[in-house]
């Protein structure tokens, strides 16, 4: 009977415990990361998550002109991976006045990295009504043509690199406007949603966000033309998680993640040899 007591007694005991872990708080890390990023992130929160029950990752996806305002602002943001190096600047004291002039120190020092770089692809519509092959023939349309474009906003990454893509052309993008041939986008992901449903002639995205919505490129811009498009990434200095934002950003540098994200058409910036 004693030994039947004792048994009970140490199922009860192991009921208890696997409760009280199964019912442990978790670690939430705030991520807030590109638009760009949303379909990568998603499919790498699955992974990261099943590895790691004791994390909940949290994503905040926008513009990154429109995630640094809210960082800046007091929003909870343990992770930042901005489309452009511009925002995480903005927000990096080590930068000096004319790359960080209101003087915000949010990221945390050493934790900042270059992690992927992106390509601007020139994209259209299934049918391409305009029969655009190049951003030679887009020049030339909004010139002298009859176009439609998609672009981001001034604040947004791939707006910026879409306004220097028409300076290296010699185009005005305020009269361009004014000529009804442009209309914009918040973010990445109203631009490309504009040319998938038809409601321009082309658009100036990501090429990943292309390959994640079915549409083809039609061309590529070289650094010459807009720079390069890298995605930097830091540890935010206000995070109450710093080594856990800290774990899964050396995770988004690691293999599994790497694959996914060359998979839609990023390219893994490896981390730097130190010097001997």
């Amino acid at each position: 009977m004693k030994k039947v007591w004792m048994m009970i007694l140490a199922l009860v005991l192991a009921t208890v415990l696997c409760t009280a872990a199964a019912e442990a708080p978790k670690t939430e890390v705030v991520v807030f990361a590109a638009a760009s990023m949303t379909e990568t992130m998603t499919e790498i929160e699955a992974l990261y998550e099943k590895a790691n029950p004791e994390i909940d990752l949290i994503f905040n996806f926008d513009s990154s002109g429109t995630l640094k305002t809210q960082i800046q602002e007091g929003a909870v943001c343990d992770l930042f991976i901005s489309a452009g190096q511009k925002q995480m600047n903005q927000l990096d004291i080590t930068k000096d006045e004319e790359k960080n002039p209101d003087r915000l120190d949010f990221v945390l020092e050493g934790s900042r990295i270059d992690l992927l770089e992106n390509k601007v692809a020139l994209v259209v519509p299934a049918d391409n009504p305009k029969g655009i092959e190049s951003f030679v023939a887009l020049a030339a349309l909004l010139k002298d043509g009859d176009v439609l474009m998609a672009m981001g906003n001034s604040d947004v990454p791939v707006g910026q690199y879409t306004q220097k893509i028409l300076a290296f052309y010699e185009l005005n993008e305020e009269e361009l406007a004014k000529a009804g041939k442009i209309t914009y986008g918040s973010n990445v992901k109203e631009v490309t949603t504009q040319v998938v449903e038809g409601s321009v002639d082309c658009g100036v995205v990501y090429g990943t966000d292309a390959f994640s919505a079915g549409l083809g490129v039609i061309d590529t811009a070289t650094a010459e033309m807009c720079g390069q498009v890298i995605y930097p990434a830091a540890v935010m200095k206000n995070s109450t998680v710093p080594e856990a934002a800290q774990a899964f950003l050396d995770y988004l540098r690691g293999e599994e993640a790497t694959k996914i994200f060359e998979g839609v058409g990023f390219t893994g910036i490896p981390a730097e040899t130190p010097e001997k």
